[in-house]
């Protein structure tokens, strides 16, 4: 009822040419080119015929990355930064995991997620999410959720510290400060199971490696990412 009475009094415009429709009308969506290939973690990925990493990555937490589209593109940019920051267009969460579905749909090995995986959001802080309003990750991981056909689970990875904003920081900073800013509970929920992390943006990894650190930790069997975009 609230989203119909939002949507009805305040409707959504596409955010690239203004028609009422939604945040991202089926046009502007067109321009988008979802990558075709699967690449390692590494900072100068290597291409590989599916998805996980090369013999370099392989002491890494993170098994391997599922992203859709290249960060450095304008029209990423600006359709990332605006759900970020803009508490107004939450809705852009459906048209983000369009993306990740329909990079799905192209990928040679298609995603066929094992019976006891589950879907964790990258989390953030109370306080940050009380500023944002909402967390875009689990905005993503929810509508992912029907999809993936996995479990969304919100309450066993949890952010304890507070971090810089990560694009103003330097690869090296980014491992620094991501150092025990992350911790689990219930963690009955994760053991034996295989994760899928969620989030917008993947850059230098540190945010999604130190998170397969502790969910490994805590008994994941094994932790993959997927994201929006890759930097």
């Amino acid at each position: 009822m609230k989203e119909f009475l939002l949507n009805l009094f305040f409707p959504p415009f596409c955010i690239f040419c203004k028609k009422e429709e939604s945040y991202l009308c089926q046009d502007c969506f067109s321009f988008f080119d979802i990558q075709p290939h699967n690449l390692c973690l590494c900072d100068k990925p290597n291409i590989l015929p599916y998805p996980g990493k090369c013999k370099k990555c392989q002491r890494k937490n993170l098994a391997g990355l599922y992203f859709a589209l290249p960060y450095q593109n304008f029209f990423t940019k600006k359709i990332i930064q605006q759900f970020k920051y803009d508490p107004q267009v939450k809705g852009l969460a459906k048209s983000l995991a369009s993306f990740i579905i329909a990079y799905f749909h192209l990928a040679e090995k298609p995603f066929t997620p094992l019976h006891n995986s589950i879907v964790i959001p990258i989390p953030l802080t109370e306080k940050k999410k009380r500023r944002r309003g909402f967390n875009q990750a689990e905005e993503i991981a929810k509508e992912l959720v029907p999809f993936s056909q996995t479990q969304l689970v919100t309450d066993s990875l949890i952010k304890v510290k507070e971090t810089p904003i990560q694009m103003e920081l330097s690869g090296r900073e980014r491992l620094t400060t991501q150092k025990g800013a992350f911790s689990t509970q219930n963690e009955e929920k994760i053991k034996g199971r295989k994760v899928f992390l969620v989030d917008d943006v993947y850059t230098t990894g540190a945010t999604m490696e130190e998170c397969a650190k502790v969910l490994k930790t805590a008994g994941a069997k094994e932790v993959w990412g997927i994201a929006v975009a890759r930097g």
